[in-house]
């Protein structure tokens, strides 16, 4: 394939225009998200954790990372600084010795309520670039993208 035509298929093809758009503004939104994040002390992987178990409940250790996206070997270190700061607690299965849970404490709890609302409403200030319409059309495309991306690395 000659420049000419590689330069044709370019400007034919959007895939390589989506893919610096999308990564673009996944960086962006993720930044502002952090930052708003790391101003309570926790980085987003320890809030990912924390907002997982708030909201659902104990979870064994081995779905956190599946729930999350987050290595097996790196929930260990997460949930020994969380546990560290009094925020959340192991709790032993009671019926497998081999499963052990995480769970919020109290202290975890009140951090949440205390910092989830305004984190929320700056999450609504960063997605404030898109309508309520665009946003509810745009999440099944990029939900559908991921997926296909996941099938590819089967």
């Amino acid at each position: 394939m000659d420049e000419q035509e590689l330069y044709r298929k370019k400007k034919e093809d959007p895939s390589l225009k989506l893919f610096v758009v999308l990564a673009k503004a996944e960086r962006a939104v993720a930044d502002l998200a952090k930052d708003d994040i790391q101003k309570h002390g926790l980085n987003p992987t320890e809030f990912g954790v924390m907002e997982l178990l708030f909201h659902q409940g104990e979870q064994p250790l081995q779905k956190i990372g599946e729930k999350i996206l987050l290595a097996s070997g790196s929930i260990t270190y997460v949930v020994d600084k969380l546990e560290k700061k009094g925020y959340l607690e192991r709790v032993p299965c009671p019926t497998d010795r081999r499963i052990t849970y995480a769970a919020i404490t109290g202290k975890g709890k009140e951090l949440l309520n205390r910092i989830f609302p305004d984190h929320w409403k700056r999450l609504e200030t960063v997605m404030g670039g898109l309508t309520t319409e665009e946003k509810e059309q745009i999440i099944p495309l990029i939900k559908k993208l991921g997926m296909h991306a996941e099938e590819l690395k089967k």
